[in-house]
């Protein structure tokens, strides 16, 4: 599967101020198949260590974190050596080990000629519980965050390629010819039902089955689950657990807001708080908080104790609803809730993979909400999320009508379209091209 940041890795093979790189996602989002195949295409050599299947490796790094000796000893283990130039390193699940995350800190200064690539999931929890006799290398590495695929890498998994070039490549005032959108549309569609997970999108191009798709999901999140196990303590782990199988019924309220306790009765915020932020830091939710001021810069306006969770995949956020694939594109009013959540989850993750700061949402009262807002430069950013193709909406006409932005942004399953008014210009683009939204802006 072509993954875009492939090419990202690319830059920093031939960068002549190369550091080590950590690729940090979340468990089965790629990133161990990333770098293999990266390390295949582009080197002689490939020395590859996986933290979480050998014992010895912690051993290594047990000492003195003297990167002469640590990839003599890994030359040793693997009964080849360690050519820098040549080779590239990889330390997989390096999570597991927080003395090679440090020892990253050695190989920048001491051997920056070798190429070392990282990859951990749980990397953000794992640095909050960093002792003392560890410390994470500040300014010696490059982090790059992996998630899964996107909408465009999915199209291009399934091998239309000519298809994403086509869209890629359309002028801002160009729209989707009638010939496409059909086909657009099924694609989309699709990918609500799988999410990006790679090993569930193999699955659905291969057999087009979603029972298989819908197993393969529940052991993703079963295996999520068990790594609440692994990785929190013993008093945290019922927490996470709860939080975590609360998030389908909390996004299906009226307003969404996310409630400590209706996590379980009795539990407030301060109960739970700490199980919130190891979820967050884990990669596995996000947290998207409200404003009502969208000034800049709209990160200091937000409101830390009004918020919504949403999930990394919108595949696993379907499953984990129990949402039936075949109801995902069904147009009654008994679908209707939880095809607008599958929506904005979407919306949420193209817009994330696509490096746009962490959105906001916008509410005035109990009379408006805008489903996102984002800051790209001096402008800040509403956008509207339909599921379908009506697109009537007093929230953003209120909100436009009070902060006169300079562009909004619509989407919905319409055409691209544009027009103006003395409220400024509001721009609606299809949901299948809203990863080309800064290319619009």
């Amino acid at each position: 599967m072509k993954r875009f940041i492939s090419d990202t890795l690319l830059k920093w093979k031939d960068s002549r101020d190369r550091k080590p790189v950590i690729i940090e996602g979340i468990r089965q989002c790629g990133k161990t198949w990333v770098l293999k195949n990266f390390g295949e295409a582009e080197f002689k050599d490939i020395a590859y260590f996986n933290f979480e299947y050998d014992d010895r490796l912690q051993k290594i790094f047990e000492g003195d974190l003297n990167v002469s000796r640590i990839i003599k000893d890994l030359g040793i283990i693997r009964n080849k050596s360690i050519q820098p130039g040549t080779t590239i390193l990889i330390l997989d699940e390096i999570q597991i080990c927080p003395r090679a995350i440090t020892s990253l800190k050695y190989f920048c200064e001491n051997l920056s000629e070798l190429h070392v690539a990282a990859a951990g999931s749980l990397l953000g929890v794992v640095m909050a519980q960093m002792g003392k006799n560890v410390s994470f290398p500040v300014g010696k590495v490059q982090m790059l965050k992996m998630y899964p695929l996107n909408f465009p890498e999915f199209l291009l998994a399934k091998d239309e390629e000519l298809l994403y070039e086509y869209l890629n490549n359309l002028s801002p005032d160009e729209g989707v010819s009638t010939v496409f959108t059909g086909k657009m549309e099924e694609a989309y569609r699709e990918y609500l039902i799988t999410g990006g997970m790679p090993e569930v999108v193999r699955s659905w191009i291969n057999d087009r089955d979603t029972g298989i798709v819908e197993m393969i999901q529940t052991g993703i999140l079963d295996n999520y689950e068990k790594d609440f196990v692994k990785y929190a303590s013993v008093s945290e782990f019922p927490k996470l657990s709860l939080i975590w199988s609360s998030i389908p019924a909390q996004l299906a309220k009226d307003n969404q807001k996310f409630i400590f306790s209706h996590v379980k009765q009795g539990l407030r915020a301060r109960d739970l708080e700490d199980s919130l932020l190891w979820l967050i830091s884990a990669g596995l939710i996000y947290k998207v908080e409200k404003i009502e001021r969208p000034y800049i810069p709209v990160t200091t306006y937000g409101d830390s104790t009004f918020f919504k969770i949403y999930l990394s995949d919108v595949g696993l956020l379907r499953r984990m609803s129990k949402f039936p694939a075949d109801v995902v594109f069904d147009t009654t009013s008994l679908t209707a809730d939880m095809r607008g959540i599958l929506t904005e989850n979407f919306v949420l993750t193209e817009l994330i993979a696509n490096n746009f700061q962490r959105p906001f949402f916008w509410k005035s009262g109990g009379i408006a909400e805008v489903d996102y807002i984002i800051q790209e430069g001096v402008d800040v950013i509403p956008i509207e999320v339909k599921s379908a193709r009506r697109t009537r909406s007093r929230s953003l006409a209120e909100y436009r009508k009070k902060y006169s932005p300079r562009i909004a942004i619509r989407t919905s399953l319409r055409d691209i379209a544009k027009y103006s008014d003395e409220y400024g210009e509001v721009l609606e683009i299809p949901l299948y091209l809203i990863w080309r939204l800064k290319a619009y802006l």
